[in-house]
């Protein structure tokens, strides 16, 4: 049985994967066959015989930039689906948000291309990938890190890997972020579980979840109440 989705990417330091893949839950869906993520070393395509990957702006300017050779070379070496998405981890891409890995998740292969330097030629955004993504409003060294956030939130997704339960209830996935959590002992140093969630009252336990996602998401995220009419109503 293949995979619910294949996710490749194109990476300049493929060793940086390597325990990544060996444990936690990308590895275990890998495990189940739930998710098929192949790693396609970039050096091998790079020019001449030292395989360069980068060169100086062309202009003038500080860094260097990613060649397109190496890149178009490398994705079209791929054997892919027709029209799979090609996505450069860059910090001009839109944003990573739950909505954007759900549309990710639905597809059966994803090409995922890592920058590094000052980015890419720009040619690559034009003519090569098909889609950018920011995994949010600051500057990482490489695109390595941004490309297993993207590979972990789209795994988790697929089929088989985590309980239905255990998606719908997390932050993000209703509009609002998750409630608080408790476990063992109810009473530590003073500070005392609620004693709603001793209750086991269910319907009562339901409705101070709801409460409690909804203040905390107000109190620290407003911004994601003002896009949900539903939840701006429910706090008034």
């Amino acid at each position: 049985m293949s995979a619910s989705l294949r996710v490749h990417i194109v990476t300049l330091f493929p060793s940086m994967f390597d325990s990544w893949l060996a444990q936690g839950l990308v590895s275990r869906a890998v495990e189940a066959g739930a998710v098929d993520v192949r790693i396609v070393d970039l050096r091998p395509f790079g020019v001449g015989v030292h395989h360069v990957t980068d060169d100086y702006p062309f202009g003038g300017g500080s860094g260097m930039v990613m060649k397109p050779e190496p890149l178009f070379d490398a994705v079209e070496a791929i054997d892919r689906v027709p029209d799979v998405p090609v996505v450069l981890l860059s910090p001009r891409g839109r944003l990573l948000t739950q909505s954007v890995v759900r549309d990710m998740a639905a597809q059966r292969e994803l090409i995922l291309v890592a920058g590094h330097y000052e980015g890419v030629d720009e040619r690559v955004r034009e003519h090569l990938v098909s889609d950018e993504i920011s995994v949010g409003d600051y500057v990482l060294s490489c695109g390595e890190l941004p490309a297993m956030v993207l590979t972990d939130a789209v795994s988790r997704l697929q089929p088989g890997v985590l309980s239905d339960e255990a998606t719908v209830e997390e932050s993000f996935t209703a509009g609002l972020l998750e409630y608080p959590q408790y476990t063992r002992p109810s009473s530590f140093r003073g500070w005392d579980v609620p004693e709603v969630l001793l209750s086991g009252h269910h319907a009562a336990i339901a409705a101070w979840r709801r409460a409690q996602a909804l203040q905390l998401t107000a109190d620290t995220r407003p911004d994601m109440l003002a896009d949900d009419q539903t939840s701006r109503d429910a706090t008034r």
